[in-house]
């Protein structure tokens, strides 16, 4: 991979990690819910579920997708329950307490989140499809820088709404308004799903 070709992933990578979608919603609900430093462990989740998912498809896994796609359809179904079970989790979640509380998603869910999420499938399928291996350079090997610049360029994106979130949770210690938040995170990451199915 020549480094315009790199720099041409890079920025898509950019875009696709920064715009807003389930991930970047439930990274923002972890930051309101748990702060900077509460919410890390779900920005990482997200980061290295997407870098790998981004890997696999490069390595391959986009085809067979392609190939067969009432498995697409049952990704697309199982990750739209998964979301809307998160988005019920934080609608109903109670207020904070003095301590804070930890947040709605850490490693294992925000990871999980990314090999069930439609959008993820299409960023993966979109980067193995338009950025292929250089002649001679071996699949695993482009995999691999496919899934580090990911990486590189998710990792700053998706803090943005990390930020955004951690900023909401001064602001959350009066009861009404973390209900209010709280549902208003949760109705907008419900309304994700139904945007992936229109």
């Amino acid at each position: 991979m020549q480094a315009q070709q790199m720099a041409a992933f890079f920025l898509f990578a950019v875009a696709a990690a920064v715009t807003p979608g389930p991930s970047n919603l439930l990274v923002m609900a972890a930051g309101a819910r748990g702060g900077w430093q509460g919410g890390l462990r779900c920005l990482a989740g997200v980061v290295v579920g997407m870098a790998l998912l981004i890997g696999v498809a490069a390595f391959g896994l986009a085809g067979v997708l392609q190939a067969w796609p009432g498995l697409l359809m049952a990704l697309r179904a199982g990750g739209s329950l998964f979301l809307l079970w998160l988005a019920w989790q934080i609608a109903k979640a109670p207020p904070m307490r003095a301590g804070g509380e930890p947040p709605p998603a850490g490693f294992g869910a925000a990871f999980a989140l990314q090999w069930v999420n439609p959008k993820s499938w299409i960023v993966g399928a979109s980067a193995a499809a338009t950025f292929s291996a250089a002649p001679g350079q071996p699949a695993a090997t482009h995999a691999a820088l496919l899934a580090v610049l990911f990486a590189l360029a998710a990792a700053p994106s998706c803090a943005v709404w990390l930020v955004g979130g951690a900023m909401l949770q001064r602001w959350m210690k009066d009861a009404r308004r973390a209900r209010w938040v709280n549902g208003g995170m949760g109705l907008l990451l419900a309304a994700s799903v139904v945007m992936l199915w229109t």
